[in-house]
Order: C-alpha cells, then sequence, then structure tokens
C-alpha cells in the first residue's frame, strides 16, 4: 500500500476502476488545516484528464508497469504492428494507445507500457527523440531570420511540422517526442 508521500511525475495509479498516470504534482499547505497533496492526471485507459486532491498520508493505489522494448514493424488498417525484441513476438495496438502515431517509422525502437498484474499492454512510447528526414520543404526567404520565423515541412513518416526557415529538403532533423517539436538539425 502506497501513501501520497510516494507520489512522483509517470506513476501510474488506479483511482474509481480507471488507470491514471500522474502527469503533474504538488503539496499545499495552510496554516491551520492540514496539507493537501493535488496530482493532475492522465488517462491510461481512457481519454480523461483530470485533477484530483487527497489529504497527506492518505492512501493511493499504484499499478506495477514495466516498460519494454518492442520495435515498430508496419501500420495496417488493424493498427500498429509491434514485435518485442526479446522474443520476436507480434502484437496489434490500436494508434489510440500511441503517443504522436505521425512520427512512427518502419523499424523504429519504441516501449510498451505493460500492466504486470493483467499482462495487458497499456501504452506505447518513442524514446525522448528521434531523428526523421524531411521530405519537403519550400525554400527559406534569404534575410528573414531576425524574427525566429518558422516554416512547414513534411517529413519521411508523412508528419509535418514547424521548422525554421534555414531547414531544406533531404536534411535529418532531430524532433522531441514529448511535445513533437523540431529540436535541432543531426549531423550525418
Amino acid at each position: 500500500m502506497a501513501t501520497t508521500a510516494d507520489m512522483r511525475t509517470g506513476l501510474i495509479i488506479k483511482l474509481d476502476g480507471s488507470l491514471y498516470s500522474v502527469v503533474d504534482f504538488g503539496q499545499n499547505k495552510t496554516a491551520r488545516a492540514g496539507a493537501k497533496v493535488w496530482a493532475k492526471l492522465k488517462g491510461v485507459d481512457n481519454t480523461r484528464t483530470i485533477e484530483q486532491t487527497w489529504n497527506s498520508g492518505d492512501n493511493i493505489f499504484p499499478v506495477r508497469v514495466e516498460r519494454r522494448p518492442y520495435q515498430f514493424l508496419y501500420k495496417d488498417d488493424m493498427g500498429f504492428n509491434l514485435m518485442d525484441n526479446s522474443s520476436y513476438e507480434q502484437i496489434v495496438i490500436s494508434e489510440n494507445m500511441i503517443e504522436h502515431p505521425e512520427l512512427y517509422k518502419e523499424g523504429q525502437e519504441c516501449f510498451v507500457l505493460v500492466n504486470t498484474e493483467t499482462e495487458t499492454p497499456m501504452s506505447v512510447e518513442l524514446p525522448p527523440s528521434v531523428n526523421l528526414r524531411v521530405t519537403y520543404s519550400e525554400p527559406g526567404v534569404k534575410g528573414d531570420t531576425a524574427t525566429r520565423a518558422m516554416k512547414s515541412a513534411t517529413l519521411e513518416t508523412g508528419a509535418t511540422i514547424l521548422v525554421p526557415l534555414f531547414v531544406d529538403t533531404d536534411e535529418l532533423i532531430k524532433i522531441d517526442t514529448k511535445t513533437g517539436n523540431y529540436v535541432e538539425r543531426v549531423k550525418e
């Protein structure tokens, strides 16, 4: 049994029969009343985002989760097909369980969060950043760099993101997988 003192970002807890991941949390202390612990929770098995408040020291119910390495094989009408890197077993995951599905490229490594109590996959994550090639971008306008202007670029996965004006077609760029934003150019 865990208490609110064990709260941390990324912890998956069971609340009202559903699973939620802790996105952010904090503590409010007042002079007269006891401390309260609040958390912003994102649904793992649903699409809800909620905020919850507990009294300090209340019990919470964490779920044991393993982060297992998989490889993205391909996408079809059934969903995303992934292969376990250790057993070579293949699974199919629906698109709504995947963070930033537009950034997945065939052969890319990803991580499946598995509920160890039921052995069911809960979500799929990419590494913190991925390198993708730009397949199309408009040429930048010379002299328009002082305003930190951005332009649209299409990646090899078909995703469209905003990049600085100096990024050209056929360049390899690094993308933050949590936000889906451009980070930097990658030297080849």
